[in-house]
């Protein structure tokens, strides 16, 4: 019977003292990417923001509501651009997975912020296939609006390029695009502050993936945020 040494593929295989060396160099990559990480989301939590002038509708459990309803009161709203085409009878998989994946998001609504999903079809179908996966995320129906159009992540046959998504040049049909958009709300005037798509979305599966998305991102002190805004002690 052959060696699984020389059949399997694996990694090399190498001292203790070599493998503690190259541990200890990845180590050192891992902090300089962890650090990288920490200047790119201090750079998101100073991009400027845009007012929301359109009115989009939604439907939801509690029927129509505004963009600003969604925020429930919060200062920020984060929307997850679920994949699911009116005409689909379920989700895309890979969103599925995607939300599968979420674990508790209990810290969100502690430190202001809100997280709904939100879709194209008819919301019975939307209800139908949240009863189905046995999710409790809120789910709102975007078909009556141009949300999804507006924030680049359903596409119409023929149109060019979304700027910032991955959009086929002249598509031959319709089609939706996965997303993640997040707003701010000053008073009633709602504000768009960071949209992210494709594989973007790979990392976002925690309650801190989630507020690095936000302008005011985790609310701790170790992060390099602009002066005034939310902190408090890290891990305190």
């Amino acid at each position: 019977m052959p060696n699984e040494i020389d059949t399997i593929p694996h990694p090399p295989i190498v001292s203790e003292t070599q493998w503690h060396e190259e541990r200890m160099n990845l180590l050192a990559r891992e902090k300089e990417l962890t650090r990288l990480k920490d200047r790119v989301n201090a750079e998101r939590r100073r991009l400027p923001m845009t007012k929301v002038e359109k009115n989009y509708t939604f439907e939801g459990s509690e029927g129509e509501v505004s963009l600003l309803d969604l925020f429930q009161g919060k200062r920020q709203l984060i929307v997850h651009h679920f994949m699911f085409g009116p005409d689909w009878e379920k989700g895309c998989p890979g969103c599925t997975g995607h939300v599968d994946a979420i674990g508790k998001l209990d810290s969100l609504a502690d430190l202001d912020t809100r997280y709904v999903i939100v879709s194209r079809a008819p919301l019975e179908k939307l209800e139908a296939y949240k009863k189905l996966k046995g999710w409790d995320w809120p789910w709102y129906s975007s078909g009556n609006s141009d949300f999804n159009f507006d924030y680049d992540v359903s596409f119409l046959a023929g149109d060019k390029d979304a700027e910032y998504n991955y959009a086929p040049r002249g598509r031959e049909d319709d089609g939706e695009g996965p997303g993640m958009s997040v707003f701010f709300r000053l008073g009633d005037d709602v504000y768009h502050t960071y949209s992210v798509y494709a594989r973007g979305l790979e990392s976002i599966t925690d309650s801190y993936d989630f507020l690095d998305l936000t302008p005011y991102g985790r609310q701790q002190d170790f992060e390099d945020s602009p002066a005034g805004f939310p902190q408090h002690p890290t891990y305190g």
